[in-house]
């Protein structure tokens, strides 16, 4: 990523199937109000609205009682992964505005064949309070949101959403940060697979700083390309409310800005989804007008740049 200009097209996936609950839908919107694009436009980026997707539901995909909505859910990834490939494929930076997290099925999976096709290899990293290695066979809820990181890892192939050909991320090129809830399941699934977990106690005993350069470092070395996907209980309840799954616990203010600078600095970052927002649940567009904070020290913001606002 080139943050002295770079083409970023936003998506909007208004999408809260895959969740337990409504009001995810309105994530994309409340972003938009935000001031997202105006945000990112002022730090000298090229940034180009598409507008939401749409799709009707995939007649061809089965009712599955262990995969709520799934008809919805993979109709909206089938058109996210075409808009992320393509995008990537021209020299884009894809922007997701979710959206609940079930939709980095269709982003991750457009990337990941974008970066197959350039002889890459596709590291993601998982901002997130949980692992969402769920399988239907292995999930409590049946929620799709807690599946999506198994999908685009090949573990939780439960209908033909995507090709079965498809290109799959490695576990082990997974790095997942400020995890606090995890499954029975789940813990031991991404134990036996590989992924690289960081929970808030690592945060804690290691600090941000360090675990990030441990990150940033690997990728590096091969010259892999860098998905971000930023859920919005990653950070503490208390900084961002408008979730449906809040977790206390999560990230610091501080934390999460460290991190999306350092990611900044990196240059490695291709892609990034923006998840979970549920306006609804915010309170007075508090949350929304963080992950916008968020986004803009990912391309280039830094602290001494922000205005002080008044109380």
């Amino acid at each position: 990523m080139n943050v002295e200009s770079t083409s970023i097209t936003l998506i909007g996936v208004p999408l809260e199937e895959g969740s337990g609950r409504r009001g995810a839908g309105m994530g994309p919107t409340a972003l938009r109000i935000a001031g997202i694009e105006t945000t990112l436009t002022e730090l000298n980026h090229r940034v180009t609205d598409s507008g939401d997707l749409h799709p009707a539901p995939a007649a061809d995909l089965p009712d599955h009682p262990q995969a709520h909505n799934l008809k919805i859910v993979g109709a909206f990834t089938r058109a996210l992964e075409a808009k992320v490939y393509d995008v990537a494929s021209s020299g884009g930076f894809p922007l997701i505005l979710g959206g609940d997290h079930s939709l980095s099925m269709g982003s991750v999976s457009g990337m990941a064949r974008h970066a197959a096709e350039v002889g890459r290899p596709l590291f993601v990293l998982w901002l997130d309070a949980h692992s969402d290695f769920n399988s239907p066979a292995t999930s409590p809820s049946g929620n799709i949101h807690g599946m999506p990181v198994a999908f685009f890892c090949g573990e939780a192939e439960f209908a033909e959403i995507l090709p079965a050909s498809r290109p799959l991320v490695d576990p082990k090129k997974v790095f997942q940060v400020g995890i606090r809830s995890v499954d029975p399941h789940e813990r031991q699934e991404i134990r036996e697979h590989g992924v690289n977990v960081f929970d808030m106690r690592s945060l804690d005993e290691q600090g941000v700083a360090a675990i990030m350069r441990r990150v940033l470092d690997t990728i590096s070395a091969a010259n892999g390309l860098l998905h971000v996907s930023f859920d919005v209980d990653f950070l503490d309840p208390d900084i961002a409310p408008g979730v449906g799954t809040t977790v206390p616990g999560g990230a610091t203010f501080r934390e999460a800005h460290l991190i999306m600078e350092m990611l900044s600095d990196s240059g490695l970052v291709s892609s990034l989804d923006l998840v979970e927002l549920n306006p609804f649940l915010d309170d007075r567009g508090k949350s929304a007008r963080v992950l916008v904070e968020m986004a803009a020290s990912l391309f280039g913001r830094r602290i001494f740049d922000r205005p002080t606002r008044a109380a």
